[in-house]
């Protein structure tokens, strides 16, 4: 039997699993293969964009340039959202999405030749990455708005956060042990090769999912402020992910610095990150399983609660149990929280005026939100953190996990979704 012949069946076969299932755990053609193209990009991303940060910190020890380096990133990923967005509208979500792919590959390329002068050249690296990132990230947000429904969509987004974890999963300990097992920094440059190639596969990937020109190309980023203050969930949706980003900003590319502080080997860093991910994962099934829209106003409320008693154990002093212990906990309620906001989003966007048409403009406007969240949280962290090893760190730590308690307050019901959206800027 040819290769073509089986991999023919294996279609059929998954197809007609598929027809069998309910309504709201059945997944189109472009829907998995979207989420097969994102594991291959987050097992780049999951190699490089981690050990990065402490491909920096090995070189400095310096936590001002790693911060630095991440706020021009996502200072810089927020403008970059909306020349991504303008392009989604003009063309189409594709176009975006593969442009982001090909930058990415092109950064990491940059990264190896550049080596240990990306110290020197950290502001530029920081405007690219953000560039690439964000271009790729607007095409992959609308991709998985166009490819899921009201229906699936809760459980696409959990089988997105496995996917995504999976790739998580395996790429740090991969790239943990190819660097420990090569002199000096070297194994970091064989890595960043290596993502180049994942994402470069990605790419190739996107080319099976057809491109869908919009009907309509206007770019309504302008009517922001007027749908802001027309749509009052909207505008406390988009306010719950700027308080989002106060505590992922931090945790986006930390926990590897922690870890390294009580474990200073990269492949135990990389062991590590599989423990976390394998945590992350089952969180995901779970949530595939068993959520429902109706909680989600209590699930903000578990994961807040979980958050602030991870960070709480760091308050006892910066150990190997009280860092795995806080990265255990925080793997297991981190994806509920992001889930649940995320389609708790989804479900909203659709609500909107201008009959659909503003939901690529809606989703750059929250990664506006979410990234000035992050830039002031790691402000923050840089500003008033004079080492990692005090308990400084804890203490921010923790007040950024206390804010996350305002993210079931700003969230409203389900009936509130279900009712908004009836004015319209078309009348």
């Amino acid at each position: 039997m040819s290769m073509e012949v089986g991999l023919r069946r294996m279609r059929e076969n998954l197809r007609l699993r598929s027809a069998g299932k309910p309504p709201e755990r059945r997944l189109g053609g472009e829907a998995k293969l979207s989420l097969l193209i994102h594991f291959f990009f987050q097992f780049g991303a999951s190699m490089s964009g981690v050990f990065l940060n402490l491909y920096l910190w090995r070189l400095t020890g310096d936590l001002w340039i790693n911060g630095m380096y991440n706020i021009i990133n996502y200072a810089v990923s927020a403008a970059a959202f909306m020349l991504g967005g303008w392009i989604v509208k003009r063309t189409d979500r594709m176009y975006s999405y593969r442009l982001g792919l090909l930058l990415i590959s092109l950064f990491y390329i940059c990264v190896v030749f550049a080596q240990e002068r990306v110290v020197e050249w950290y502001p530029l690296f920081a405007v690219f990455g953000g560039i690439s990132g964000a271009f790729y990230w607007v095409g992959y947000l609308v991709l998985m708005y166009d490819v899921s429904d009201d229906r699936n969509r809760i459980h696409y987004m959990a089988m997105n956060s496995i996917f995504f974890t999976l790739a998580g999963l395996i790429g740090p300990a991969l790239a943990g042990r190819i660097i420990s097992v090569n002199e000096e920094l070297h194994g970091y440059i064989i890595v960043f090769g290596i993502a180049f190639l994942m994402f470069l596969l990605a790419a190739a990937g996107s080319l099976k999912i057809k491109a869908k020109p919009a009907k309509h190309r206007t770019y309504y980023i302008r009517h922001t402020f007027l749908i802001m203050r027309r749509e009052s969930n909207w505008s406390r949706a988009l306010w719950g992910f700027m308080t989002l980003g106060l505590l992922q900003g931090i945790m986006l590319f930390l926990p590897n610095i922690l870890l390294y502080q009580v474990m200073p080997r990269e492949d135990h860093i990389g062991y590590m990150s599989v423990l976390f991910s394998l945590i992350t994962i089952a969180m995901g099934m779970i949530i595939s399983k068993y959520a429902r829209e109706s909680m989600t106003r209590l699930y903000l409320w578990i994961s807040g609660a979980g958050l602030i008693a991870a960070s709480a154990l760091l308050v006892m002093g910066l150990q190997l149990w009280t860092v795995i212990c806080f990265m255990v906990v925080y793997s297991f309620f981190a994806p509920l929280q992001g889930n649940t906001i995320s389609s708790y989003y989804y479900r909203l966007i659709g609500k909107l005026p201008l009959r659909g048409n503003f939901r690529v403009e809606s989703l750059v406007i929250r990664e506006i939100f979410l990234n000035a969240g992050r830039v002031i949280s790691i402000t923050a962290l840089i500003t008033f953190l004079d080492n990692v090893e005090g308990r400084q760190l804890a203490y921010i730590l923790l007040a950024g996990a206390v804010t996350q308690l305002l993210l079931p307050v700003l969230i409203r019901g389900r009936r509130a979704v279900a009712e908004g959206g009836k004015k319209s800027l078309n009348g």
